[in-house]
């Protein structure tokens, strides 16, 4: 099959079009052929070796995908060829106590797909069955590709993390990030009030008009802690939604209100922030880790997908041969959206 490796850490440059086996699915395996994949930053991070977490090479990146299945391996009876499906991004073990209690993200095998796993930037890939997901045609290949890692990690952070409530104000950083999207989708559903950030007007407007925001605030040049200001009427947010990290750090602290939160699930803009002890425990906030999101999280999200109460962006598709280019939209922060790879199976 042709698949984009990448054998050493580097740049774009260090990514190849390669023509490698076609993996074949054992016991309780599903081989999928492979119609969409989505981009994430978690594809820019492996690729450059940014975390100390060992990771199968020559690695196929690619953490969302959607296809349809082609083979099911031994003991595998309620999947058949040719249905289309997802496979889930974060994949647990399936017995520890976290997993038994629904709370696969705390499993200490939990393992991303296309990260620690080899992953979908392929015509084929394959996957436990457990982790395979049906799908209805609601949606096209691209569009539930653009589905999975993000939603399920703004849902977590919404929902699990944040507890946000109807009517409560909450600050999304990134309008123009899949997981940016996701939040202000979402957060619509239970009827806060919607502030969000980007550096670029465009995407602002963007997301007021087609997303649904409320208030928008370009953080290169307007005063973050002002405009928040302004459009609370002084109160603050009660909940921040950061993806972005120590850029937006500290003045994503200083909005929040008396018992306010914030949640972080990145570190795009480095790995390193200073928190002022006393502002935490005179504002009485909370700071809160996210990663990924639950099993029961993520067929949560695809029941609001099919039912079109949600919809991914995408931004813009690439044939997998044009995986550099790809990668380089996204490093740009040229996308407004997902970016996706289809194979030559959809493009045909």
């Amino acid at each position: 099959m042709k698949a984009v490796v990448f054998e050493d850490f580097g740049g774009v440059e260090k990514l190849q079009v390669k023509s490698v086996p076609t993996p074949k699915p054992g016991p309780g395996e599903v081989l999928v052929q492979v119609k969409a994949c989505a981009l994430n930053h978690l594809d820019l991070w492996a690729r450059r070796g940014a975390f100390k977490v060992p990771i199968p090479m020559p690695h196929i990146s690619g953490c969302d995908v959607c296809g349809i299945v082609a083979e099911v391996g031994e003991g595998v009876p309620h999947l058949k060829p040719g249905e289309r499906v997802i496979i889930a991004p974060g994949q647990g073990c399936g017995t520890c106590p976290a997993c038994l209690a629904g709370e696969d993200s705390y499993c200490p095998e939990y393992k991303i797909f296309g990260f620690q796993l080899q992953g979908g930037y392929a015509e084929f890939a394959v996957a436990a069955a457990r982790h395979v997901i049906p799908v209805p045609r609601t949606l096209d290949y691209e569009q539930w590709a653009a589905l999975p890692l993000v939603f399920l990690t703004a849902y977590h952070m919404l929902f699990s993390c944040g507890k946000l409530q109807p009517g409560e104000t909450v600050l999304v950083h990134a309008c123009g990030s899949g997981v940016g999207m996701a939040a202000i989708q979402l957060a619509r559903l239970v009827g806060a009030f919607i502030l969000t950030t980007s550096a670029s007007d465009h995407k602002l407007q963007r997301a007021r008009r087609e997303l649904g925001a409320d208030g928008t605030i370009n953080y290169d040049r307007d005063d973050l802690v002002e405009h928040v200001q302004q459009l609370t009427n002084g109160r603050g947010v009660d909940l921040v939604i950061d993806p972005v990290g120590p850029a937006v750090w500290e003045r994503s602290l200083a909005v929040l209100r008396r018992g306010g939160r914030l949640v972080n699930c990145a570190a795009t803009t480095g790995m390193e922030a200073s928190l002022n002890v006393r502002t935490l425990y005179a504002k009485q906030i909370s700071v809160i880790g996210s990663y990924m999101g639950f099993r029961r999280e993520l067929e949560t999200v695809i029941r609001l997908a099919a039912a079109k109460k949600v919809v991914p962006v995408v931004d813009k598709t690439f044939r997998l041969d044009q995986a550099k280019q790809a990668q380089e939209r996204m490093e740009n922060r040229e996308n407004f959206g997902k970016i996706v790879l289809v194979t030559d199976s959809l493009v045909g």
